[in-house]
């Protein structure tokens, strides 16, 4: 189990925040959960494209942060407004980065942390339909690589970009058994991506065994972005 650590997940209250969040409480660690819907009793309310994060109510030292807020505005490009793609990159991009800005002393504070955020198979494989969600995810990763640079060597910074994962956040996408049939087939390892395949990826990322990675894109895609079988 190793040291207790303090994590930091923004959206951990469902899908992939709550994953990672269970999978840190059961190693023993420290968690403390933000959402824009609260839920949790032990749940900070905390909408980061238009909050400050209260970080007088944090620990002086976060030894990790998890921004799992993101969106899937799927729609021909010339249906898309400016306002959505403004309204992406706020909850994407600009979330994360007002979240970083407000923990960032404490995460400096702690010996060793981890910073992880989310990207999108849509970056490397371009996909129909993406346009908004791609430019922002794709916003991400530039940001990830120089956060890496700008904080090493006392921060890491990751990102891990999934596939479609089963998730509320897909909902829609895979609301018949017809969907989510469609969406296991055009994976090259034949599923589609639940909420526990990418937060072991997150949580290895935030842990020791991880700690000579940083600036990294981990494509967590069942083969997505890489294969054609």
């Amino acid at each position: 189990m190793g040291d207790t650590k303090n994590y930091l997940i923004i959206g951990g209250n469902s899908g992939i925040g709550k994953a990672i969040a269970d999978q840190l409480k059961k190693d023993g660690h420290s968690v403390i959960l933000a959402s824009r819907k609260g839920g949790d009793v032990a749940t900070l309310i905390y909408d980061a494209t238009k909050d400050e994060l209260k970080a007088d109510n944090l620990p002086a030292q976060l030894h990790g942060l998890v921004y799992c807020p993101g969106s899937i505005n799927l729609k021909p490009f010339h249906r898309l407004t400016d306002q959505e793609f403004l309204d992406d990159f706020s909850i994407n991009v600009m979330g994360a980065v007002r979240t970083i800005r407000s923990v960032l002393s404490r995460l400096k504070n702690a010996d060793k942390s981890s910073i992880v955020l989310f990207s999108t198979v849509a970056v490397q494989q371009g996909m129909p339909f993406h346009a908004s969600v791609a430019t922002a995810k794709g916003a991400i990763e530039g940001l990830t690589r120089s956060l890496a640079a700008e904080f090493a060597p006392k921060i890491r910074v990751n990102a891990i970009a999934p596939s479609l994962t089963n998730t509320p956040l897909a909902g829609k996408l895979l609301s018949s058994e017809d969907k989510k049939k469609s969406s296991d087939e055009r994976h090259p390892l034949k599923r589609t991506g639940e909420a526990e395949d990418i937060a072991q990826m997150a949580t290895f990322l935030l842990s020791e065994q991880a700690s000579w990675v940083t600036g990294q894109i981990f494509h967590v895609d069942g083969g997505l972005s890489a294969l054609r079988v």
